[in-house]
């Protein structure tokens, strides 16, 4: 997740990299390049032990690169498509009934369907859980890296690399950011229970950083 970015967003990456932009069809630039740069490290023989480790199969392979792309897209936040898609799943995954209303396969196939999506959705949200894992942390750890990407993209605005100027409406986007994506977020993470009693300290950090932000973030 993230190797090579460039310190820009998808729009800008796009103006910069037109060449990249069409390999990738102006869609998720820079979280597909990332898979690619990744994929082809983890592809060096100096790995081979380790794949053989991963997968036994070329199946296995195969569906091991899928779960990859599948976690490394969901850090896509703002693709409406892609997050429609995975809002289908998560309500198929952990709405009232588990299995697809109506299928006509078979008991033993619908629970593993409905197991394997469960796993594909909760990998999904872990890994966006991990992309701003410093919102569900201590106020100290949120402030030190929202500094540390106020910056980042302050000097790509100083150097004409965007045209966004990150001094105006951070306050208001930062209070966005945690109503409309990382708090339901973290409740998503405590619905599925797959952190355990952690999922309330991810969740209480959440709305305490919020509250703190709405407090001090303005000055």
């Amino acid at each position: 997740h993230d190797a090579g970015h460039t310190g820009v967003p998808n729009n800008q990456l796009a103006k910069e990299n037109p060449v990249i932009a069409a390999r990738y069809k102006n869609k998720s630039i820079a979280e597909q390049r990332s898979v690619d740069i990744a994929w082809e490290l983890f592809s060096a023989p100096c790995y081979s032990n380790l794949r053989a480790c991963l997968f036994g199969s070329q199946e296995e392979e195969v569906r091991f690169r899928q779960l990859i792309v599948n976690g490394v897209m969901a850090t896509d936040i703002f693709d409406k498509e892609l997050s429609g898609l995975r809002k289908d799943r998560w309500t198929k995954a952990f709405g009232s009934d588990p299995k697809e209303a109506g299928t006509d396969v078979a008991d033993a196939d619908a629970d593993a369907l409905a197991s394997n999506r469960k796993a594909a959705i909760v990998i999904e949200h872990i890994i966006q859980a991990s992309d701003v894992s410093h919102t569900m942390q201590h106020w100290h750890v949120y402030s030190k890296w929202n500094e540390r990407l106020f910056h980042e993209m302050f000097s790509a605005y100083c150097q004409g690399r965007s045209d966004k100027d990150p001094t105006k409406g951070w306050y208001e986007g930062e209070l966005w950011f945690f109503d409309n994506y990382v708090i339901p977020l973290a409740h998503k993470l405590k619905e599925c229970g797959i952190f355990g009693v952690s999922s309330d300290e991810y969740l209480n950090y959440a709305m305490a950083n919020r509250r703190e932000w709405e407090k001090k973030g303005k000055y």
